[in-house]
């Protein structure tokens, strides 16, 4: 295979390998290292190759439901608390977000208002 060349990456074959890679959990800097391309070849190729736009997209959709489904057999069936809270941060942010500590400024505005009228 020659260095550069997008033509084999738009076969069977080199699909395949991005897609594993994409798949396998890999960012695009370490796909573009893989595929012997920078990363800005790669987001130039994703840009004019939908084939190649598509099979990274699908390789990372594999991978975040696979993960989405372990956190979810963990936070369900093995019951651990961690991957539970994680869950419901994530994915109830309205009622389970953190939400941060008033400074004692913002504390003190409703009495400041309250002076003032």
């Amino acid at each position: 295979m020659a260095k550069g060349k997008y033509e084999y990456w738009l076969t069977e074959e080199g699909l395949i390998l991005i897609q594993g890679w994409a798949r396998d959990g890999l960012t695009d800097e370490q796909i573009a290292h893989n595929m012997e391309i920078s990363r800005k070849t790669l987001y130039e190729w994703i840009q004019k190759y939908s084939n190649i736009r598509d099979t990274l997209k699908k390789g990372k959709e594999i991978a975040d439901y696979m993960v989405e489904n372990a956190l979810f057999e963990k936070a369900t069936k093995e019951k651990n608390v961690v991957a539970m809270i994680f869950w419901l941060k994530n994915r109830r942010p309205d009622k389970w977000r953190e939400q941060p500590k008033e400074t004692p400024a913002e504390a003190d505005i409703p009495k400041f208002l309250d002076d003032i009228k």
